[in-house]
């Protein structure tokens, strides 16, 4: 008869890392945005321009063409000054409405 308590049962140590431990520690709820974020008014700015550029200039890649070129009537990118001011966003949505009407 085997005495059990006589085994040799391979039992972990305590001093052994384990798989766990090794492993670096990342942070949690960091900011991964570096850039400013737009200002609830300059948001809503943008939602606008955006979406009248979309819907009067022909569709998506008429709307961001026009939206991020520099554009020389309005001596700006006309998506920059849309969001800078309520002056910009009118001149902005003046200068859509003429493209649309083909003025």
């Amino acid at each position: 008869m085997t005495d059990i308590s006589s085994t040799d049962v391979a039992t972990p140590k305590a001093e052994e890392p384990t798989d766990s431990l090794q492993r670096p520690k990342r942070r949690q709820f960091v900011s991964r945005y570096k850039a400013p974020r737009l200002s609830a008014e300059e948001a809503d700015r943008q939602g606008r321009v955006t979406l009248m550029a979309f819907r009067m200039l022909g569709g998506r890649d008429e709307a961001i063409a026009f939206l991020n070129t520099h554009d020389p009537v309005l001596d700006g990118r006309p998506l920059d000054l849309a969001v800078g001011s309520d002056t910009g966003l009118a001149a902005v949505e003046q200068a859509i409405a003429g493209r649309a009407t083909g003025g």
